[in-house]
């Protein structure tokens, strides 16, 4: 019997270590066979000779041949089809679109390329890239601090008419705490995998200082700041209330976001997952800042901003469920009043410890999971095709694949994340690419086949399983 690296380079799927174009045909005597879904070489935006590699190491671990096709198609997929890579000012800069959308959010970009960081250790090149996507989100913040996502150049937007303060850089200008946080998080996961600090330049800390600012302003202590939005349309979630500041509060040293990382408006402006995200990022930026800038007054702010939000989460989110017990509310206002939900989108309550927000076995974390994960989350659907949380920005009854893939990546439970695998094979719909969402009853009803954050996030669980949990992925599925 040929072995399973003979069998990929029959298949076209490895030639001297390097992924291209062909069939991937199934074991055990089968007749189906699977085709590369990738780009041929020569199209590719960026190749990688690292990721590359990756995916023939890995893929040849991998038993059930759907989910090693389906890890070969969405692994590069960043790379593949999203990134624009270039030097401007003689610094890098990459432009990474979120996938059949041609704009950049700065949450969904940071995810896109955060898989890779540990392979910018050993290839220059994608040093290089990962370190322009860094100087793309500087630029981005400085431009608007409250935009979450931006054109590549003054192109002007389909929102252009949007009742805010547009400007011709701005794809959309969603005030979200999210779209802050993942260029921090970025950064210091560039630095802490590279040790490479030439990207905390004056422009980086001018951008982070503006970071630190927006939190502080958007804590809504005396007033309500300048950001406003309002959208003329009759989708409810596309537009904020009340002159387009969002709903009433009670300022409580909690940060207030327009809207979620799903891009809907907030119910209740305190969300709770961002600022949980936001304390961990804070906390960074101060790390970052003290041993490489030396700006001892300026780490000492954040650590107090994020001390100050944290004893804010304690106070005031942290509340009792008639059936959980202790758990995270999703939303709150700071006048009494709670959301208990979770969305699929990242930062959630489910991924908070994916994040670093806090610890797995956190008794107060499973707790809260196990609510997210039932059917008193009220976006928690089950049917047919599988099980997960999905969220307003889709509908009701449509899961996300992001969702089974964080719920598998905070399992320390093989029969769960076992079960994620499953489903995500099961509902990509022959397309060999994860998707924004499926029917709970019909994958073949789907949103988005162009995904790339939900493609590469995927592509990062079987990596990691291929390093924690190997004999996981020799099992048939």
């Amino acid at each position: 019997m040929p072995t399973r690296r003979e069998i990929l380079q029959r298949a076209g799927m490895v030639v001297a270590g390097l992924a291209v174009s062909g069939k991937f045909p199934a074991f055990a005597g089968g007749t189906e066979q699977r085709t590369s879904m990738r780009p041929p070489a020569g199209k590719r935006k960026f190749v990688s000779e690292a990721v590359e590699e990756t995916i023939a190491g890995v893929s040849e671990q991998i038993a059930d041949i759907e989910l090693a096709w389906l890890f070969a198609n969405c692994f590069p997929n960043t790379l593949d089809t999203t990134v624009s890579f270039r030097t401007i000012n003689g610094n890098a800069d990459t432009f990474v679109i979120t996938g059949d959308i041609e704009a950049m959010w700065l949450r969904d970009s940071s995810a896109q390329v955060w898989p890779y960081l540990p392979l910018a250790r050993k290839e220059k090149k994608l040093q290089q890239l990962l370190a322009g996507v860094i100087h793309r989100h500087n630029a981005c913040i400085l431009i608007d601090p409250y935009a979450n996502a931006f054109n590549d150049g003054p192109k002007g937007s389909t929102w252009k008419n949007d009742i805010t303060d547009m400007k011709p850089e701005l794809h959309e200008r969603k005030w979200e705490i999210d779209s802050l946080c993942y260029p921090i998080r970025l950064a210091h996961g560039y630095w802490s995998m590279t040790g490479d600090a030439s990207v905390f330049d004056d422009t980086w800390f001018q951008a982070m200082s503006l970071v630190v600012e927006t939190f502080r302003v958007q804590q809504r202590k005396k007033e309500k700041g300048s950001y406003h939005f309002q959208r003329r349309t009759d989708v409810p979630a596309d537009t904020l209330p009340l002159g387009g500041y969002g709903n009433p509060t009670r300022p409580n040293g909690l940060i207030h976001s327009g809207f979620r990382p799903s891009d809907d408006a907030c119910l209740y402006p305190m969300l709770i997952p961002s600022n949980l995200f936001a304390v961990t990022s804070l906390r960074q930026l101060a790390e970052i800042v003290e041993a490489e800038r030396k700006e001892k007054d300026f780490a000492a702010d954040c650590r107090g901003l994020a001390d100050e939000v944290e004893s804010a989460i304690r106070a005031h989110a942290q509340t009792d469920h008639l059936t959980y017990g202790s758990i995270s509310a999703y939303e709150i206002d700071g006048l009494g009043n709670y959301l208990f939900m979770d969305d699929a989108n990242v930062p959630s309550l489910l991924g908070l410890p994916y994040l670093g927000c806090c610890g797995i076995s956190d008794p107060w974390y499973q707790r809260t999971r196990k609510f997210v994960l039932s059917p008193d989350n009220p976006y928690f659907f089950n049917g047919k095709e599988g099980e997960g949380i999905g969220g307003p920005h889709a509908g009701l009854d449509m899961i996300w694949p992001i969702a089974i893939t964080m719920r598998a990546m905070t399992s320390t439970d093989e029969a769960e994340i076992l079960a994620c695998l499953k489903t995500l094979v099961r509902t990509h719909a022959g397309t060999g690419f994860m998707h924004e969402s499926f029917h709970k009853d019909d994958a073949s009803h789907y949103t988005r086949s162009w995904f790339a954050w939900a493609n590469t996030l995927f592509g990062e669980l079987i990596v990691k399983l291929h390093t924690e949990r190997p004999a996981l992925l020799q099992k048939h599925l």
